[in-house]
Formats: C-alpha cells, structure tokens, sequence
C-alpha cells in the first residue's frame, strides 16, 4: 500500500479537509493506494500556483527549459521498477506494458525538451508600407490536463511535456484508478527541479471528479485543457469548455479497424493484428477493435492468429512475465462477456478464450461477426475481439467506416499503392500500413476524428495547440492616414 500526495506551489500536502480515498488491486481487493481526495478549495489552489509561476517560467530561455524536462526523463526512466510495481497493483498490468510506458514517455520528455528551440514565428509580408508584420507563438498560461489510467505514464506525460516545453505552466488531475503511478511521475519532475508552480498535482475522490473539472476549467487562469479518456466523459469536458471558451484537445475512444486485404502477407498480419489486439488486454484507446479480413485469405488468416491468441500468457503480473494481466476491473468483464453472449446467440463463432469470472481474461477471437452483434460496432476496451469476412476492398472500407469512432487504422497489404489508397478512404485520424493500429511516437500528430475527439499531440501540430498565435506589427517608416 501506497500513501500519496497533492504538489501545489511546490509543497506536498493532503486535502484541506483530510479526506482520502483508496484504489484497490482489481485481482484481490487489497488497498493499492491511499490518496487526497481534493476539494474545490484545493484544486483552485493548484491553479492558483500555476498561475503566480507563469510569467517566470514563459520568460526562461529555451535551453533551460530543454535541460530540466531532459533531466525529467532520466528520473522517470530511473523510476522503472517504481512504475511497474505501481501500476500492477492499481491497474493490474503488466511488467512488458509497465516497462514500455516508462520507455515511451520518457522519449516523450525528451521530444518536448528539443522542441524547445522549435517553436516557431513567420513574418508576414504587409500591404502597409513600413510594416513589418508577424505571426508570433506565445505560452497559452495555465494548462490542465488529464489522463486516464490505460497507458497512465505515456498518457499522463503526454498532458504535460509538451504545454511545459512551450513556457505553459500545468495541473495534472491524476486519474482516480492509479493515482500513485501519475504520482510518480511528479515525483520524477520535482526530483528534475522544475520551479515550484510550475507543475502541480490534484487527486479526487470519483465522485468528486465532476465538480472539480468544473471548477478548474472555469478558473481564468485555465486558457488549455487537454483530456484523453471515454467518449461519454470527452463529451462532458467538451460542454464545459464550451461554456467558459476555453480550447481544448480530446483523445477519446476508438474502435480501430485492421483490414486484411487479400494479398497481405498472412504472417505479418498475424503479428500485427495480435499486437494490436492483446496489448495491455485490448486496454488502448488504439486496440485492434475490429479485424477485418478478405474472404479469399480469411481461413488461412484466422486459423494462425487463433493459434497466437490461444498461446499468449496469462497471469498475475505480481508474480511473473505475463502478456496479458489483469483486466482493470470486473465491469470490464461483465461487458465482454456480455459482448460474448450477444454474439454468440447471433451466430457468431468461438475461436480462443470466452468468458471469464475474474478479472483474468484469456485472450477471445470471434469470427463471423456480423452489424446484428453488438460488437461490431461497440468498443470491448479489452481483450476480447472480433472478425468480419468481407469480399473486396470496397467492402473492407465501408466496414471500417460503419462506425462512430476515427482514431487509429491499419491496412495490411504487398501492394503499397493499393493498401494508401485504402487508407486514404479510411475515416481516422491515423492509419498503419502494414504495421498495428498500436503504434505511438512522441513526435507524431496523434489525435483523430469523430467521435475519437480533436486536435493533435505531438510535434510541430502540439505546439500550435498549447501556443497562442499573435499578429505582431512593427511600423517602421511613417505611416499615411488618410485623415
């Protein structure tokens, strides 16, 4: 058991009215965590020091900035066996999930301390004679991110590197599921020696998650929020900055589609399809959702990935190497297995694993998915996937795009020429040519369409979305006016 901290201003502190919550480990029920349950008061707080620190850290030189968020990712990484420990007990996951969190993230920090330098102006040529006009990027302010409890380091890190490489300041509101893995990561930045208020750190009781967003959100101070979660929530954070017109980045659910075009090689379908399916139990806002495979290969294609899927281990990640942990809680099974039970009565059939009365789910192909079952279209968000037959591309496509979400795709195809026109057809914000919808790097444009939320992290495209663009003028001759 772990027992954690608020960071405001720099200080460690509890709730200002001593309340805490617990996260459980989902397998046995034993306390994981013990963490503030901030109030209002509190996370008004933390905006409040974000604020009072602005100015100085938006006036440090790019150097500075790039040196201490290089300094974060050497603490984080060193953290490592921290992490793991952390997020098996919150979140069941595994060491592999654990230990490639920590590597991504990392290489996160680092993405965001070169762009320090990156942040870039134009010049603007002016119908005014002797003005010289600019487009100039400045530091938003206060930033308030959030992320979720799936991919907890990547995500959380994710929230916060690039808004401080760009001279915001930030509040992290840690996920209720894994509070002392998103604690760990301000750990690591404190420990970098980044200014006090320059990041700040708030965990709430579940139930008081809604009152604080508000709060924070209509804070003047606030001027970026950034969430990655559900659809449902994305939508509620989305009303609210609305309502207090503040910009916003949302990174939401996704029910990516994998096409197995007819010519694909099989084996390296196979690899990827497993991939995308059964990392971190089919946990990732990119997870294979829906597998979709020509009819001319769909035999040979099945039979192999049923062969990997039935082999992929599965255990307590407490007490060893495993490929798939724990699932994050029993609702997550009672959805699959009901998932299952829907297209099972439908007519679908069971190629590995089925359903599961603990939160250690086997890794579950169903084939002959049809639109009737509810999980063609539904996202599983866990291990638990299906497969659709379909007869050409054309098909392939349409059932890609038969669905609400737009975040990650994959075509798997020898012809290169065939599998982009495929692509371009696809209607999500990232698409893979024979590689997983499971696939991130630090300096990428990673959002998506639909109802998989907008805007961009990453790169050149975060910069423009944590940055305010300003028209500058310097008139440098006399001007004429015409009274």
């Amino acid at each position: 058991m772990q027992k954690i901290s608020l960071l405001i201003d720099g200080q460690q502190r509890q709730a200002g009215n001593g309340a805490t919550f617990e996260r459980r480990n989902p397998l046995d029920g034993e306390v994981a965590t013990i963490a503030p349950a901030a109030t209002v008061a509190d996370a008004l707080s933390a905006v409040d020091a974000a604020a009072a620190a602005f100015d100085a850290w938006a006036a440090i030189g790019p150097s500075e900035r790039r040196a201490l968020l290089t300094r974060a990712a050497h603490a984080l990484e060193a953290r490592s066996k921290a992490f793991a420990a952390a997020m098996a007990a919150e979140t069941g996951a595994s060491a592999m999930w654990a230990g490639f969190n920590v590597h991504l993230a990392a290489a996160g920090l680092l993405e965001a301390a070169s762009l320090t330098t990156q942040i870039h102006g134009e010049v603007i040529p002016s119908d005014v004679p002797g003005s010289l006009a600019m487009g100039v990027r400045q530091p938003a302010g206060v930033v308030l991110g959030m992320a979720p409890w799936n991919a907890p380091v990547i995500l959380a890190v994710r929230a916060i590197a690039l808004p401080l490489a760009c001279g915001n300041t930030v509040v992290l509101k840690g996920s209720e599921i894994c509070p002392a893995t998103h604690g760990l990561i301000i750990e690591a930045m404190q420990e970098a020696g980044l200014p006090r208020g320059v990041v700040n750190f708030v965990t709430n009781a579940p139930a008081d998650a809604g009152e604080l967003v508000e709060a924070m959100i209509a804070h003047p101070a606030v001027r970026r929020v950034n969430f990655t979660g559900s659809t449902r929530v994305g939508k509620l954070i989305a009303a609210s900055c609305a309502r207090h017109l503040k910009p916003v980045v949302l990174e939401l659910g996704g029910k990516a589609p994998l096409l197995v075009l007819d010519d694909a090689d099989i084996d390296a379908a196979v690899a990827g399809a497993a991939f995308g399916a059964f990392a971190n139990s089919g946990q990732i806002c990119m997870s294979t959702e829906r597998i979709i495979v020509d009819n001319k290969i769909a035999d040979a294609f099945v039979a192999q990935l049923a062969a990997k899927a039935s082999a992929l281990p599965l255990g307590d990640p407490r007490k060893g190497p495993v490929v798939l942990g724990s699932v994050v809680d029993m609702s997550t099974v009672a959805r699959c297995n009901a998932l299952i039970d829907d297209a099972l009565a439908k007519g679908a059939k069971l190629l590995c694993g089925g359903k599961a009365d603990s939160t250690l789910m086997p890794a579950t192909l169903l084939d002959h998915v049809t639109p009737r079952m509810r999980i063609y279209a539904q996202e599983s968000f866990g291990p638990v996937k299906p497969i659709v037959r379909v007869s050409g591309d054309a098909e392939a496509i349409a059932c890609a795009n038969d669905n609400e979400y737009g975040l990650s795709s994959a075509v798997f195809s020898r012809d290169v020429a065939r599998a982009m026109n495929v692509a371009r057809r696809i209607q999500s914000g990232i698409c893979h040519i024979n590689g997983p919808t499971v696939h991130d790097e630090a300096q990428m444009p990673f959002g998506g369409v639909k109802s998989s939320g907008f805007g961009h992290f990453g790169g050149q495209a975060g910069i423009a979305e944590f940055t305010d663009l300003r028209w500058v003028t310097v008139q440098t001759m006399p001007r004429h006016y015409p009274f």
